[in-house]
């Protein structure tokens, strides 16, 4: 195998890998090491990148991130390469044997297909163990927590590398290089994973921006690794209609005075706030509107929905945002720990003229996808039948799955 092939081979992987965890920063570092050119082969194999499905002697099934299970043959001078995530040169791959395979592996195969594509004889696999994988996420994880900052962005300047986000009550500028990974949330997705490569360009006032990196002593400025922007819509208003066959609502939003549609999914968050829930949340808004406004600079509020969104947080989960996140008296009530004992609801259970609060995806042609929808919510419309859908939903917002210092 040529040198670029094999060098296209583990950037390739890497960058597959990344599918389940988070590893493009170091996979966009991997070049390929001295090893790699003294590789024999040649770069018209048929490649496969996918997760091993079984193993049967020396048969690989794999299930290929697009297409149908491929299987593959293990021959005795097939080279079988284990790579740890992160690693940024091959010349630190490891000579594995077959029984080293174990299902869930992530691999990239090599060799000559057969002629209905379904299988090949196997030149060259280069692996990503689960377990590597799994210590790898988690370590992601942490260090989001550690590393990561997230907002409202306030001031986007591509020319310049960078991006200002409201985090709390203090502005943070976050620096790009051309090393910076920079990743747009897929229209109709809130999941980490599916995010795709996106530029500055993309990034627009109001987005939510989480980034990760090392950030200056006084906390204003952030060198950023990392960047994942997102829009996540947020509707108030009352229920039109339902169509269960599409899994489909239909909302009137009280702010553009319009009808909007937005699809339901098995991910979607649906719940019901029983009276006292309502009621305990439109007080404290009311003792909040009482007090003074919350600052645009709180990352509690967006130019165009007033959600503060975090980035890779499992779908429908959310969190308090903003001063008062808490439940402090006449601050925004501890919405996560009351949404965790208000009672799931269904399409089935939603009638026109019920009062809704969704958080959606920016979806496609129109129609975005429910992350959270709220029912029971009448008195907290009520408490601020004058204000704008952000001022409404100010105390709601999306965590991540690790509390509120998580990451994607």
């Amino acid at each position: 195998m040529h040198a670029n092939t094999y060098r296209f081979l583990a950037i390739t992987l890497c960058a597959a890998s990344a599918v389940g965890v988070r590893l493009l920063p170091s996979c966009h570092a991997m070049s390929a090491g001295p090893q790699a050119q003294q590789a024999a082969g040649t770069s018209a194999a048929t490649r496969r990148i996918g997760a091993i499905k079984a193993i049967n002697g020396a048969v690989v099934t794999l299930t290929p991130d697009t297409g149908p299970d491929i299987s593959f043959t293990v021959q005795a001078t097939t080279r079988i390469l284990r790579i740890a995530p992160g690693e940024k040169d091959l010349k630190n791959a490891t000579p594995i044997q077959l029984q080293d395979l174990q299902v869930g592996d992530r691999i990239l195969v090599a060799g000559k297909a057969s002629d209905d594509n379904l299988s090949l004889a196997a030149s060259t696999v280069v692996v990503m163990t689960h377990s590597d994988l799994e210590a790898r996420h988690q370590q992601d994880l942490q260090d989001w927590q550690k590393r990561g900052v997230d907002g409202l962005a306030k001031a986007v300047d591509p020319a310049a590398g960078t991006v200002t986000i409201s985090l709390r009550s203090k502005d943070v500028v976050i620096h790009t290089t051309s090393n910076t990974v920079i990743r747009r949330y897929a229209p109709d997705s809130v999941k980490f994973d599916d995010a795709k490569a996106g530029t500055l360009q993309q990034v627009h006032p109001g987005d939510q921006v989480r980034a990760r990196g090392n950030r200056s002593a006084d906390g204003g400025e952030l060198a950023a690794d990392e960047i994942v922007s997102g829009s996540f819509p947020g509707i108030a208003g009352t229920v039109d209609s339902s169509d269960a066959s599409s899994s489909t609502l239909s909302v009137h939003d009280l702010l553009s005075k319009k009808t909007v549609v937005i699809k339901i999914t098995p991910d979607s968050q649906l719940r019901h706030l029983t009276p006292d829930m309502a009621q305990m949340i439109a007080a404290r808004l009311k003792g909040a509107a009482a007090g003074a406004a919350p600052s645009p600079a709180s990352g509690s509020g967006s130019a165009t929905n007033g959600q503060t969104a975090n980035p890779g947080s499992a779908p429908g989960a959310m969190a308090a945002g903003g001063a008062g996140a808490n439940g402090r008296p006449g601050g925004t009530p501890d919405v996560q720990r009351l949404l965790s004992r208000a009672p799931a609801t269904t399409l089935a259970d939603l009638h026109k003229g019920d009062a809704v609060i969704i958080l959606s995806t920016e979806g496609t042609a129109g129609v975005g996808t429910v992350i959270t929808l709220v029912s029971g919510v009448e008195p907290i419309l009520q408490a601020a039948p004058g204000a704008s859908s952000a001022a409404m939903l100010t105390p709601w917002s999306m965590s991540a799955p690790s509390g509120d210092a998580g990451g994607p």
